[in-house]
Order: structure tokens, then sequence, then C-alpha cells
């Protein structure tokens, strides 16, 4: 009998520590919290080497705020899976008019009921460089600058440049100003850049704020069109990437439409990038709308002023999801969705420069487990759920 109520009392106990967190009242009536170390999460190594002539693969996408803390670590394992050479986020990190609901949800997890807005506007980039850049281990990180980035009495794109020093200094970008300078002096590092990859010039440019395309940035990146369509071998293809689509997209409700003089410095970019395209193969990538669509310059407008350039939105990486456009003419599109664009470069053969883009879309399953013990199942579910404003019936809301 002495060894079975021993035998028994093991048992209990195993039982009563099962849980991460257990609230245990099977010995003497008192509840007892029993902890456990949290499973870590899995941070991917560095991208191997492309091969050459073998097809390599890119990620991309934009809007991480809201629930960017639960999603952008499931799109940095989806990139690992997928073989990404690198990961570009086309802007709006945290939302700071007002709290992200997974910095709250972190905080209440750590006990910290009262946080202040003040509070929470000196962390918001710091949240974001440890919760969604560092889960991306070894894959290099390409940062781009979104309008949440740059909103007039709380931050600035001076303070953006200052802050992600270190991403827009990236070595690739740094080796690229220099080799572009030749033995002129180096330009500084700026909110707009580019860096050459396997014949692919990837090019990002900043549309964070009304003023759109100033001067010196139209004549910079008309410079590196200009480049780009002279290079007969060195360049074959051109990706360019922004935050806010280009005027007169599908999604021009929330676009570059919306900005001074109705975007004419977007227009004039669509323009010099159509004229590209009868040399190079050209893409055109934004997030700003909280959706994912195809074939977003496919309009009357632009099929009536010059030609179609290829496009998409991916503004699915943790944001409040919008309701789609109507009418709606685009090829593929998808709200209530989080995900990624995988684009796979094909640099030999017939179809040499060709990019092929995939929109994976991710799953509450998709979720790291260490995210899901730091933030809760709950929550977790709630992100994909519940963090909508296009839910059937729901009136639409103002898009940020």
């Amino acid at each position: 009998m002495r060894k079975r109520g021993i035998g028994l009392l093991g048992s209990i106990l195993a039982f009563c520590s099962l849980a991460a967190i257990l609230s245990c009242d099977c010995l003497c009536g008192q509840k007892t919290a029993v902890a456990i170390t949290p499973p870590p999460l899995a941070v991917p190594a560095k991208p191997a080497a492309i091969e050459p002539g073998k097809p390599w693969h890119f990620a991309v996408s934009g809007d991480s705020r809201n629930c960017g803390d639960v999603v952008m670590p499931a799109i940095a394992q989806g990139a690992a899976h997928d073989q990404a050479q690198f990961y570009w986020h086309l802007g709006d990190l945290r939302a700071i008019y007002d709290f992200d609901e997974d910095i709250l949800q972190d905080a209440k997890m750590k006990g910290q009921q009262h946080l202040t807005i003040s509070a929470y506007e000196k962390m918001a980039w710091t949240d974001f460089r440890q919760s969604q850049t560092v889960p991306f281990g070894g894959i290099p990180f390409f940062l781009g600058i979104g309008n949440h980035e740059a909103v007039p009495g709380l931050n600035s794109r001076e303070q953006f440049s200052k802050e992600f020093a270190d991403f827009l200094d990236r070595p690739e970008l740094k080796s690229q100003r220099e080799k572009d300078a030749g033995k002129g002096p180096v330009a500084a590092p700026k909110t707009y850049f580019h860096w050459v990859l396997d014949g692919v010039d990837f090019i990002y440019l900043d549309n964070a704020t009304p003023d759109q395309f100033d001067a010196d940035q139209l004549k910079w990146v008309e410079g590196a069109i200009a480049s780009d369509a002279k290079s007969d071998s060195t360049i074959h293809t051109v990706v360019v990437g922004m935050h806010a689509a280009l005027p007169n997209s599908i999604s021009a409700g929330h676009s570059m439409n919306q900005m001074k003089d109705e975007g004419k410095s977007g227009v004039q970019v669509y323009k010099d990038l159509l004229e590209l395209s009868k040399k190079k193969k050209v893409y055109v990538l934004a997030s700003h709308s909280h959706y994912y669509m195809e074939d977003i310059y496919n309009t009357q407008f632009w099929q009536s002023n010059g030609g179609v350039l290829p496009g998409w939105i991916a503004g699915t990486a943790g944001a409040r999801r919008y309701p789609l456009p109507e009418p709606n003419a685009a090829k593929a599109a998808k709200t209530n969705v989080y995900g990624y664009l995988l684009g796979t470069v094909t640099p030999s053969g017939q179809e040499a420069g060709t990019v092929q883009f995939e929109f994976k879309q991710l799953e509450e399953k998709d979720v790291p487990a260490a995210i899901v013990h730091q933030y809760s199942q709950e929550f977790v579910h709630w992100c994909f759920v519940e963090n909508t404003d296009a839910k059937p019936g729901s009136p639409k809301t103002p898009e940020h």
C-alpha cells in the first residue's frame, strides 16, 4: 500500500506539471503555479548561395502592424522553408497612431495592465526589431518606409532613418551606392535604395508622405532606370517595390491617387517603367492596402495610356484587413488573409529574367509554438479571425 500511495502521489504531481502554467489545488487544497520553459523559436540560417543558372526565390510583404508580432515569425519560417534569398518589407511596421493589439497582449501576458500610449510610442520600433526582424535570423532583411513611419507629430522620415540606419546601410546597399558613385562621392543612406542580385535590380521607392517622390528621388530613380536600360547583360530584370501603389491601379482608392496632385510623380515613374519594359522585364510591388491582389494595373486608365505593367499588392503581414475594392477586375484577390509573395527568378533559358509570383497564405497552425506560448492561442486565433474590417455586413471603416 505504501508503494502504491507513493506511485499515486507521483502521478498526481506529474499531472499538475503538464501545462506551462497550471493552477494546481491537488495538494493541501492550495493553488500552485507551475512553470515550464517555453519552446524555442527556430531562427533560420543564412540562405544557401544562388547556384549559377538555377532558379532562386525571395519573399515580400508589408503592413505588419496590429498582429505583426504573431504573423511575421510565421512569415520568417515560411521564407526559410521556401529557401528565400531575402525578405523585403514594404513599410508600415507598427500602428503608432494607436496601440498595436499584439503589444497590448504581450504586456497583458506579462502582467503589465496599464501601458500608456507614450510608453508604447517609445518602444514600438524596438518591439518591431525584436519581434519581427530577429525571427528571420540569417535571412537578409530589407526594410522599406511606409506612411506609419512618418505620422505628423509622432515620428518622421528623419527619425526612421536614424532608428533603422543599420537596415538602410546594409552591406548590399552600401556596396551598391559605392558602385553607383564610381570615382565620385558615395551617397549617404536614404529611405529609397536599390541593390542588384544575380541580374535583378531591386528598387525601393519612398512614397510614405503626401509629397510623394520629390525632385531628388525622381532624379535618382530615373538615373537608375536609365542605367538599367543601357545594361546589355548585367541587368535583365527590374523589380520595383514601394509602400503605396502607383496611381490609377485597381486599388486607386487607397494609393498614390490620394497624395498631392493625385500622384503625378507616380504617373511619371509608371511611364518611365513602361518605357523600360520595352528592354527589360519589369515588375511592380506595393502594400498599403491590407489584402492580396494581382494584376493591379490592369485598369481602363493604363490600358488607354501606354500599357499595363505586372503589379501586385501584398499588405498581408499582420495589419487589420480591409474589404476589397468594388468593382474588382484583378486576376486574383483575397482579403482576411495573411502571407507573403514568393518570387521565383528564372535566370537562364528561354524564360531568363522572368519572375513568377505566388501568394503563400498562412494559417493559424503556421504560427511557431513559441509565439503561441508568448501571446496565447486565444489571441493568435483573434488575429486570424477578428483582426478585420472585411466581415460580411460590417460597415467600411476609414483606411489609414
